[in-house]
């Protein structure tokens, strides 16, 4: 599970990158020579959008939790929607403006909508792009603190269950080793009484020695 957390946690810090490719693709619709050019540079801008929403909409998936601390991924992840819906509504006004510059008829009025854009993207839009990387980095802050409380409680079930095994083992071989003296002193606790009578079997008769015979009387001649 943390390894499906910290996968998550990383596909959510790429936003960022997201994100400014996404700034600097409006950027370069803003100093697009022709309207071709300018359709051309802005026809990526949906798909862009779309993997960013993804990429937040899959972290939410993962479960979000509250850190040790106090931390919220579920209210920081709401902030980040938030600004992103802001900031990706600023930036499409600034592409309709620069639509209507290649759809107007007079050089003047061109070069008003442009300038009009221009102002649009840099106030308006900055800001929202700056409220945006703020709700991402105390978003990550967040990840990265929630991460640390789920490694740590990693660390103490692996402590925990390495006690169980080991006392587990210890105990085993208690018990092997109370069998195997059990299984060792019952021969020798059956042979004791017996053991005399057995090794009496087994004891050489003493053979009678030459002086132990009885002699018959000399009779005299």
């Amino acid at each position: 599970m943390y390894t499906e957390y910290t996968l998550g946690a990383t596909d959510l810090a790429h936003i960022s990158a997201d994100i400014m490719r996404y700034r600097n693709t409006i950027i370069r619709a803003l100093e697009a020579d022709s309207q071709k050019d300018f359709e051309r540079i802005t026809e990526s801008l949906p798909a862009q959008r779309a993997r960013i929403q993804h990429a937040v909409d899959r972290y939410a998936a993962a479960g979000l939790r509250v850190s040790r601390s106090g931390r919220s991924e579920p209210e920081d992840i709401e902030a980040v929607r938030r600004s992103l819906d802001q900031y990706f509504s600023v930036a499409s006004t600034t592409v309709q403006l620069l639509t209507q510059e290649w759809t107007a008829v007079s050089p003047t009025a061109r070069e008003a909508i442009r300038r009009k854009a221009e102002e649009h993207a840099s106030d308006n839009a900055g800001h929202k792009m700056t409220q945006v990387s703020l709700a991402l980095d105390r978003l990550l802050d967040t990840v990265a603190d929630v991460a640390k409380d789920m490694r740590d409680e990693g660390t103490k079930t692996i402590q925990r269950t390495s006690l169980l095994l080991v006392g587990g083992s210890f105990f085993i071989a208690l018990l092997n080793l109370f069998f195997t003296r059990q299984r060792g002193g019952n021969p020798r606790q059956a042979d004791g009484p017996n053991q005399p009578a057995i090794n009496s079997l087994h004891d050489p008769i003493p053979l009678p020695l030459a002086s132990d015979t009885p002699q018959p009387a000399l009779r005299s001649g």
